[in-house]
């Protein structure tokens, strides 16, 4: 009979933690309790994927108001409501949080709302007083977004924040150049909110295919977002005035008030610019990275090792240098999505409760990003490709026929990335409204190993925009 309280305790209850919990415990039987001091769900359920996602929808719905006029349709666009959103937005979080924690229940997984941290390799100490032990400790703690070393930085929110909003500002400055800012730079600009964003390097995106990067930023300014790159803050400061707010003001025409230490700002807030602009914002935000959610959980008292940035360093099974413990998701800042998270825990399950060790998969995993228009991706962008064989690249980008007919600006981009040699498709690349739900099918084949001439065989489906990813036959250009 085992000394452990539990088989498997889990830290952490988001998507890969609880998906851990409720797998070990009802399909390999065993004794799983699971620890979360916040709410269930993590950070995709209760303050990322599903929030933003249901934002990006609602943004969507005031140019189709417009568009809809081209196709005869007599439309009046009242405006948005932010009150009656935000209801609806929490009652669904609410609902998913129930879902969740009925998940567990029904697993027969115990549960403690409370802080954990580790003891020694076997026991955990909750937040409640109570001591628990465990024959193997999952941590799934996810991670948070950062402030970045500014001073003052305490006047801005971080994208945690957005879906707590009472009101939507009228005007934001958005930081940073990632996914996280370049989706809510586009959320709020069709919400109606005046957006300005900074960012210090050359191009949004970075990280992505160079060319689906520009369309992105030249789409980004057609939506209405003011968008500087090559640009950061010098300087942040309170701001007094009552009018004003988004307009360029002189640095001597107001009166400046900061907040007490580490008090949250809830008004104006006036910015300088490396680019020598000084304006008034209602709202800072500040998108520049996150960090994992390892701090003071007693990890490296144990051995445990913690790389740059607070992640934990892990094998290819997750786990630790501790053996009894593993550790899964944005903790470990592999690839921080949430269908990688699951993937993680399936991994994990299958090597310690059924005896198979299964090595997680982490190639060619397809990602989107929900701006407006949205990127689809999956494998190599071309400039990574090129370094690593002669490829050749197709591409093609066009206005497609529901945007051109209502005479709107919009272009899409598809683009293949093919192995010379192999003629195998090493990247698939699309900026197209739902190219989100595109490049889940692309990387299906993309995965099994799919070649060029495998597209080329395909019969498209038309008229659609996605046909013209099997319809390119001659390479743009070689490298």
């Amino acid at each position: 009979m085992s000394t452990f309280d539990y088989d498997l305790f889990v830290i952490g209850g988001g998507s890969g933690g609880v998906r851990a919990a409720r797998v070990a415990a009802g399909e390999a039987g065993a004794r799983v309790a699971l620890a979360e001091e916040d709410r269930y769900g993590g950070t995709c359920v209760i303050r990322g994927c599903v929030p933003k996602k249901l934002m990006v929808f609602a943004s969507g719905y005031g140019g189709m108001v417009e568009e809809a006029t081209h196709y005869g349709w007599d439309m009046v666009n009242r405006g948005f409501d932010w009150p009656t959103f935000s209801g609806h937005l929490n009652k669904e979080l609410d609902r998913l949080e129930g879902v969740y924690r009925k998940l567990l229940a029904d697993s027969g997984v115990t549960t403690y709302d409370a802080r954990a941290r580790l003891k020694d390799p076997h026991t955990v100490e909750l937040s409640t007083g109570e001591t628990v032990t465990a024959k193997h400790i999952l941590i799934a703690t996810g991670g948070r977004p950062i402030r970045p070393d500014l001073p003052n930085a305490q006047l801005a929110i971080v994208s945690d924040d957005i879906f707590h909003l009472e009101t939507l500002p009228k005007s934001i400055l958005i930081i940073g150049g990632g996914y996280i800012a370049c989706e809510f730079a586009c959320i709020l600009a069709g919400l109606g909110v005046e957006v300005t964003q900074y960012y210090r390097g050359a191009q949004i995106l970075r990280g992505f295919d160079e060319e689906a990067r520009g369309l992105i930023a030249e789409s980004m300014r057609d939506l209405g977002v003011d968008l500087h790159t090559g640009t950061n803050i010098v300087e942040m400061e309170g701001y007094e005035g009552e009018d004003e707010v988004g307009l360029d003001v002189p640095v001597e025409a107001k009166k400046f008030a900061l907040p007490e230490k580490d008090a949250p700002q809830h008004g104006p807030v006036r910015v300088k610019s490396t680019n020598g602009q000084i304006k008034v914002f209602d709202r800072v935000l500040l998108a520049t990275g996150r960090r994992p959610n390892s701090d003071d959980m007693g990890l490296e008292d144990l051995g445990i090792t913690l790389r740059r940035g607070g992640a934990i360093e892990v094998d290819e099974y997750s786990q630790t240098k501790v053996p009894s413990v593993y550790a899964i998701g944005d903790v470990t800042d592999r690839v921080n999505l949430t269908p990688v998270a699951i993937r993680e825990a399936m991994a994990f399950v299958e090597t310690v409760f059924h005896g198979n060790p299964t090595p997680v998969d982490h190639a060619l995993i397809p990602s989107a990003v929900f701006t407006q228009p949205e990127l689809g991706t999956v494998g190599l962008t071309e400039e990574a490709a090129r370094d690593q064989e002669p490829i050749e690249v197709y591409c093609t980008s066009f206005r497609p026929m529901q945007t051109a007919f209502a005479n709107k600006p919009s272009r899409v981009l598809m683009k293949l990335i093919v192995s010379q040699e192999t003629r195998k498709v090493l990247g698939c690349h699309i900026v197209a409204p739902g190219a989100g739900e595109m490049i889940q099918m692309a990387g299906i084949a993309i995965k099994m190993g799919a070649t060029k001439e495998d597209f080329d065989r395909t019969v498209a489906v038309h008229p659609t925009m996605s046909e013209e990813i099997v319809t390119m036959r001659k390479p743009m250009r070689t490298a």
